[in-house]
């Protein structure tokens, strides 16, 4: 006879990932207990930008407004720069829209080529309180800081986790389930006995500075990214509030950080220097996505390096794909095989995420290469060496943040959830984006009206959604039943705009709860219970 429980969830690490379940657990009404052992989120900057498809999640949690308007303006130019110094003509300066921009042109475009919501910068000792707080408001969630995991046991009816609070008392927390958002140097997956395979790079050193006037000051131009063409990698990163900038560079002492910050700059500016420390480079995903009860996700799961801005963005993309599959099965609807394919579908993202962060890399490391001591010269030499890395980092820097096929592309093709089709499947690892809903795909947004996209309509839930498209709908009574036989939820949504009948070119899709397409038709299927069978784990 198993222990009584104390939660359905027990998550282990506070991060973004981990918070980010904890919110999406709660409001799907799953009982969870977040720890982690810091007293309270740091103050590092350790991650700076939502992208598209992590701001699409944030916006079916009701969270898209509140990140927002906690971030980096709206209104403020998200431009790249490659520059000597922030008072030097930039060598390379490659503009990126804002967030008001991109809604305006994403308001008024309805072919599905863009995403719902436009990136967000937002550094994480921004993001972390408010999820904190978010996750805090739900009557099903418990978060506790100053509490660490201290080993766990998995008897196949449930986990019991020993933890310990920062006073020395120790507790036994008994869960269903136990999913690791502790880092990169999980406890969970050291646990476990699961390794990281992949590779390490250049070890480096981060400090974070305030300076409250320089971003006003900049005269080349206001931006996120201004990388220095220098033999030390040195990288400037501008903050949400844009007060606090983020330096990253190959030094051997934390007091060079410094002077470095000071030459980057290169004019009279009051500073203080809030943190310095070292991080590596690492490109590793774990071998398992993990075993029996227990689950990884984020960093312990994948460790990317920060170029392109996969990282906790990936671990966003983990715990969406986590939650609504334990809601399912703690609530009693889901197949055996529903919450086994969660490694399944998600280790090859883990995958091709590193890989496109390998390639975003290696572009930078190109136009890095070519810098030579000449390059502040005022001489032919001088503008030969300037010109040659301008023609290599034009092209190569865009790795880096030209990524929204990789954000919003990527496709659960071997999923067992999945009713594949026969034929050419389109290609899910290009960094430009093309609409699809080949099974696997997320479903692309369209508008039903000004303001109201289909993932609106639809909402967060925790049923399959059958849409039928077009304005001669399909008869639905063949799936109704088959999902109802199973005891599975199934809602039903009509859209009759010209505009997904070009877009979806299916008359039926089948939704999971992650708006991920399932299975799509002109008809309705034939075997229709194999289809509700398959796609719910049955």
């Amino acid at each position: 006879m198993s222990s009584p429980l104390d939660t359905q969830v027990l998550i282990v690490g506070g991060g973004p990932v981990g918070l980010t379940l904890a919110v999406d657990l709660g409001q799907r009404g799953v009982s969870c207990r977040l720890i982690d052992k810091r007293p309270a989120p740091w103050f590092l900057p350790k991650m700076e930008r939502c992208n598209a498809r992590t701001m699409e999640h944030y916006r079916r949690l009701g969270l898209a407004d509140r990140i927002r308007a906690a971030g980096y303006g709206t209104d403020l130019p998200m431009d790249v720069f490659i520059v000597l110094s922030l008072v030097e003509p930039p060598l390379v300066h490659h503009p990126y829209p804002s967030v008001d921009e991109l809604k305006a042109l994403i308001a008024e475009t309805d072919d599905g080529t863009q995403p719902l919501e436009p990136y967000q910068l937002i550094s994480q000792y921004t993001l972390e309180p408010l999820l904190k707080s978010v996750a805090e408001e739900l009557p099903s969630v418990t978060v506790e800081f100053g509490c660490e995991l201290l080993d766990f046991t998995d008897d196949g009816e449930g986990v019991s986790a020993r933890v310990q609070r920062a006073d020395g008392t120790t507790e036994t927390i008994r869960a269903e389930y136990l999913a690791a958002c502790d880092g990169g140097g999980s406890t969970v997956r050291q646990q476990l006995g699961i390794e990281l395979e992949g590779t390490s790079g250049l070890n480096m050193r981060q400090a974070l500075f305030r300076c409250d006037d320089l971003y006003d000051r900049i005269p080349i131009g206001k931006g996120r990214h201004y990388h220095v063409a220098d033999d030390t990698a040195t990288f400037l990163i501008t903050q949400d509030d844009t007060k606090h900038f983020s330096l990253h560079a190959v030094v051997d002492e934390d007091d060079e950080m410094a002077a470095l910050f000071e030459k980057t700059v290169a004019m009279p500016v009051e500073y203080e220097t809030l943190y310095v420390g070292k991080w590596t480079q690492r490109l590793m995903l774990a071998e398992s996505y993990g075993r029996g009860r227990v689950f990884l996700a984020g960093d312990a799961a994948h460790l990317v390096i920060p170029t392109g801005g996969l990282g906790m963005n990936s671990g966003v993309g983990d715990a969406m794909d986590l939650s609504w599959k334990l809601a399912a099965t703690l609530q009693g609807w889901a197949g055996p095989g529903l919450l086994a394919s969660y490694e399944a579908e998600r280790r090859p993202i883990g995958a091709r995420n590193v890989n496109a962060s390998r390639q975003a890399s290696a572009g930078r490391r190109a136009w890095r290469s070519q810098w030579r001591p000449e390059i502040t010269e005022d001489s032919p030499e001088g503008q030969a060496a300037r010109d040659q890395l301008i023609a290599v980092a034009d092209r190569e820097q865009r790795w880096s943040n030209d990524l929204l096929g990789i954000e919003l592309g990527y496709r659960y093709s071997d999923s067992p959830l999945i009713c594949d089709e026969e034929g050419d499947a389109p290609p899910s690892d290009s960094f430009s984006y093309t609409p699809t809903t080949w099974p696997g795909a997320r479903l692309p947004h369209l508008w039903l009206e000004p303001g109201v996209a289909v993932q609106d309509a639809i909402g967060l839930t925790n049923a399959y959604t059958l849409l039928r498209v077009g304005a001669d709908p399909q008869p639905a009574d063949g799936l109704v039943d088959a999902f109802a036989e199973l005891g599975v939820p199934l809602q039903v949504l009509d859209v009759p705009s010209d505009s997904a009948e070009k877009v979806y070119q299916h008359k039926l899709l089948l939704l999971r709860p992650d708006m991920h397409v399932a299975w799509r038709g002109q008809e309705p299927p034939a075997r229709p219970a194999d289809i509700a069978r398959t796609v719910t784990g049955h």
